[in-house]
């Protein structure tokens, strides 16, 4: 069966996907509960909630200028969303993809571009986004600085940089003059940074020092290059991306280096010039960052360690993690409220169900004869990086009882802490966690540990803002419409019986300090790997978007307005402060 017959077999299942768009991991919580952690309460910012007092049909200059943002940061979001979703779709077809040629047997001098089956899967199904826009200089609809991409493909997707192969991509304008649109600086060239906000960037053509197989030549004013230059006489703004190569043994790619991709912002080209390199004359385009625009996340962090900002740092986990966990705090003089680190869930003596294991020895694949794998609907639910393709409503790992090796692909969460987290002290919503690293969407993040508690015993306790109610939510239709239109639905128990609860007041890990978001970038995954018990399963929480470095980790705590009561009845009101542009104001 040749690779087009797959794709159109494959196709109806695809259509799925594309309906459900980026809720294959979904921004939302995936934990209902009646109670959660609660950032301590703080000042509203001035006129928050405040009604208006202008008179009836009389707008004001302000009010219609409210408006037009307002009509301007709806339509970016829904420009947002729709990149996040082309993006989602291509990482997970072309993960279903690549493990499909895994599998098959190896045809001498045939190479599958797999990233060309996905865009071309994605095209037919009208998934690209910024057809036209990206032939336009300036910014590009719902991409913003600090994005982060996994491969030349993506640019192509979502219309940042339309040419798969060149570094410059340009386009005719109205007015007949070819202008520059974007320009990759993945290293392929010797490309470099004087400061941090000017590139010197290396033309295109003849033959760069790269490929010694050929003869160098001299490159010319033409294509790539004149548009650069016809971009400096217009003052036409660039959109630059930048290339990270990381080796193999960073990646787990065996014999590849790896490129990811990030998004920089618009420069505008200041001059260019001539230089020999190798007896051949190459352009030389000197570019300069336009101000105001948002820092790079890492840029902005490391400005402020030079300014010499006073920071409290020490580790949380008191060595308790795989990985120190730093406390920053730039703000105040305070520190957390003590309380007893615990790296792992620690079960009462009634979770004594066993889990079944499977009898993989090299590893788990096969969805025929590896139990853990059959009890996943037939696939290994993660993919050779450690990255979960999609959320479902229960997720087996191999465990204790399996005989496959810890390098099991299906081993993920129950091998600890994989990036650096800080516990920092935020402006207005308490600690918040974050990374100093970058995190790819679907990357296992941390566990949610506390004290297992049986329901009717957290109802007693007098602090609740650390309760996080579990094993309640695998047959919430609403909670996880869509998400089952593609994955096959386990067979899980009802929800009868006794309902259990995580306290992380007194003890716990870093988890009890992420905070609530109205658009998070984590979503809680129901997680069993050592024990059986559906009731009690871990609460792992997985990256549903690509975090930048120094991004606050966020989940959705899934209030509904109204549901939080005090003792007599009486509902409570909690404001919200987390700052998105879909923020409701209130938390409960």
């Amino acid at each position: 069966m040749n690779e087009m017959t797959k794709m159109r077999n494959t196709r109806s299942s695809i259509r799925k996907v594309v309906k459900v768009g980026s809720s294959n991991i979904s921004s939302h919580s995936l934990i209902k509960h009646k109670r959660q952690k609660i950032s301590p309460q703080w000042d509203a910012p001035m006129g928050y909630g405040q009604e208006s007092s202008t008179i009836e049909g009389d707008l004001s200059c302000k009010q219609i200028s409210q408006e037009k943002d307002m009509s301007y940061s709806v339509g970016n979001m829904v420009a947002r969303n729709k990149v996040m979703e082309t993006l989602a779709l291509c990482r997970e077809l072309y993960q279903r993809f690549l493990r499909e040629q895994e599998l098959m047997p190896k045809e001498p001098g045939k190479c599958v571009r797999v990233d060309f089956m996905v865009s071309k899967l994605l095209k037919e199904e009208n998934k690209w986004v910024n057809t036209n826009n990206s032939k336009i200089p300036g910014s590009v609809p719902g991409i913003e600085i600090g994005d982060v991409f996994h491969s030349r493909m993506e640019l192509l997707l979502i219309g940042l940089h339309r040419r798969h192969l060149a570094g410059i991509d340009f386009a005719r304008q109205k007015r007949g003059l070819t202008l520059a649109t974007s320009i990759v600086a993945s290293g392929r060239y010797a490309n470099k940074m004087n400061d941090l906000d000017v590139l010197i960037y290396n033309g295109s053509g003849g033959i760069p020092s790269f490929c010694a197989c050929k003869i160098p030549k001299d490159q010319t004013l033409e294509h790539g290059n004149l548009a650069l230059k016809n971009s400096m006489d217009a003052k036409s703004p660039v959109r630059v991306i930048y290339g990270n190569k990381k080796d193999a043994a960073q990646n787990k790619k065996k014999g590849k280096t790896v490129v990811t991709y990030v998004y920089d912002g618009l420069y505008l080209v200041e001059k260019y010039w001539t230089e020999k390199e190798n007896g051949c004359s190459v352009f030389k385009f000197q570019l300069r960052r336009i101000p105001g625009q948002p820092e790079l996340a890492e840029m902005k962090i490391l400005n402020m360690f030079q300014v010499g900002e006073d920071l409290k740092v020490y580790d949380v986990s008191q060595g308790k993690e795989n990985l120190p966990i730093k406390l920053v705090n730039t703000i105040d003089d305070e520190y957390p409220k003590p309380f007893t680190y615990v790296s792992r869930m620690t079960y009462a003596s009634y979770v004594r169900t066993p889990l079944e294991g499977c009898n993989c020895i090299n590893g788990c694949s096969d969805s025929v004869k590896c139990a853990c794998v059959l009890k996943n609907q037939g696939e290994v639910p993660f993919n050779d990086g450690g990255c979960i393709l999609h959320a479902r409503p229960l997720v087996y790992e191999c465990g204790p009882s399996c005989g496959c090796p810890p390098s099991c692909y299906n081993r993920v969460s129950q091998h600890g802490l994989k990036f650096k987290l800080e516990v920092f002290r935020t402006e207005r919503m308490g600690w918040g966690v974050r990374s100093s690293m970058f995190i790819p969407s679907g990357s296992f993040i941390c566990e949610y540990t506390g004290e297992l508690l049986m329901d009717m015993e957290a109802d007693k306790r007098d602090d609740d803002d650390y309760l996080f109610d579990i094993g309640q939510n695998y047959h919430d239709q609403e909670l996880w419409e869509g998400l089952l239109a593609f994955t096959t639905k386990a067979s899980l128990q009802d929800d009868d019986g006794p309902a259990f609860t995580i306290d992380a007041a007194e003890r716990g890990n870093v988890g009890r300090f992420i905070n609530h978001s109205c658009t998070p970038n984590l979503y809680a995954q129901n997680i069993l790997y050592d024990h059986g018990d559906e009731r009690v399963p871990h609460i792992m929480f997985f990256a549903s978007e690509d975090i930048p470095p120094f991004q606050e980790l966020t989940y959705h705590y899934n209030y509904n307005i109204g549901q939080v009561r005090d003792s007599d009845g009486k509902m409570k009101i909690k404001d919200c402060y987390c700052g998105s542009i879909e923020c409701t104001g209130r938390l409960y």
